[in-house]
């Protein structure tokens, strides 16, 4: 039974150590970094009360090493390079729960507070459904959504998997018996294979998926061979490839990613196309003036080289909404989220 995705989830929905991914500039950065507080010849005019007059906090809702972690420190890292903000920019992390506790964090304790924000993307969506939990996006300010990244199927590079319909093929004598690793339950990884599942005519409900914090986990855990299989995000997983411990079978995207010779899903056989978005929020409670300042200091960090050479080096598409076409965007994609969710047997 093949399985397409809606065109709305397909198009639209279009998560070990951040030095590994960034190197010695994000270390430093990482630690509070070196920016001053003066306002430098780049950096945006303040508020009318003055804002911002502090370092911004962002945090990456997941463990280092996973795709918010590696979103949050290369916006840390452009936004300083840039000097759009003129004060320091800091990351914290606070994983767990597909990301809904450093969400409940920013609703709750940085309510009213213009100078922390949260990256946030599909993931979460999933994982506030699943993990019943009392605060949602709806509780935010959304400020941007800022680029997609297709996911992509991976195997140990000792697992007799030399393709994605050899994997498929056991998957469909034996669903058990495969295991796959990916990030929070009910996020874009489980979502994937619950559609593979579909795709290749198994319950969703026999499907073995083995939940991690964040893709940096999930990759130790194909690395190690304690799965038969992972999935996670191409950008978070391309640079594992290098080590020699890990193979990619399949990649979500409706054509092979310019650059890169890995097949697609479609290509092996399962009409099944998919990729993730991310993008940034602030708490609730923060006026007019300090969200329209951030929109535009996000804006000036999209249209910076910087941020154009991240976005080439990770193979992420560059997906940068804002305001009212954002609003519109999350809504529907919070009505597609419990769709598919419910599809493949995750929530009733």
């Amino acid at each position: 039974m093949a399985r397409m995705v809606s065109p709305l989830w397909t198009d639209r929905v279009t998560c070990v150590v951040a030095t590994a991914l960034l190197g010695a500039a994000a270390l430093a950065l990482g630690c509070g970094g070196s920016a001053t507080t003066e306002r430098g010849a780049d950096a945006l005019e303040a508020t009318s009360t003055d804002y911002p007059n502090g370092p911004i906090t962002i945090i990456a809702p997941a463990n280092p090493g996973g795709g918010w972690d590696q979103t949050a420190r290369q916006i840390q890292q452009v936004l300083t390079e840039v000097g759009v903000l003129g004060v320091p920019v800091e990351v914290v992390n606070r994983g767990g729960a597909g990301g809904t506790i450093g969400l409940s964090d920013l609703v709750t304790r940085h309510r009213n507070n213009p100078h922390t924000l949260m990256v946030f993307g599909q993931v979460m969506l999933g994982a506030i459904r699943t993990n019943n939990s009392p605060v949602s996006i709806v509780d935010t300010v959304p400020l941007a959504r800022l680029l997609n990244e297709y996911e992509v199927v991976a195997v140990p590079a000792d697992a007799p998997y030399q393709t994605f319909e050899e994997l498929i093929d056991d998957f469909r004598r034996n669903p058990e018996g495969i295991s796959w690793a990916g990030g929070s339950a009910g996020g874009i990884d489980h979502v994937l294979v619950g559609l593979l599942a579909l795709a290749a005519g198994i319950d969703p409900s026999r499907v073995n998926y083995i939940a991690h914090a964040g893709g940096g986990e999930a990759a130790v855990a194909v690395m190690g061979s304690h799965v038969s299989a992972g999935v996670s995000g191409f950008g978070e997983w391309k640079s594992y490839v290098g080590t020699g411990r890990m193979r990619l079978l399949a990649v979500s995207a409706a054509e092979r990613i310019d650059g890169d010779d890995t097949p697609t899903i479609r290509e092996g056989g399962l009409d099944v196309a998919i990729a993730n978005w991310r993008g940034i929020v602030a708490p609730p409670g923060i006026d007019d003036e300090a969200r329209d300042w951030l929109v535009a200091a996000l804006s000036r960090m999209r249209d910076s080289e910087a941020w154009q050479e991240i976005l080439r080096t990770n193979e992420w598409e560059d997906s940068f909404l804002t305001g009212d076409a954002l609003d519109r965007f999350l809504t529907e994609e919070r009505a597609t989220a419990d769709e598919v969710l419910r599809s493949i047997g995750l929530v009733r």
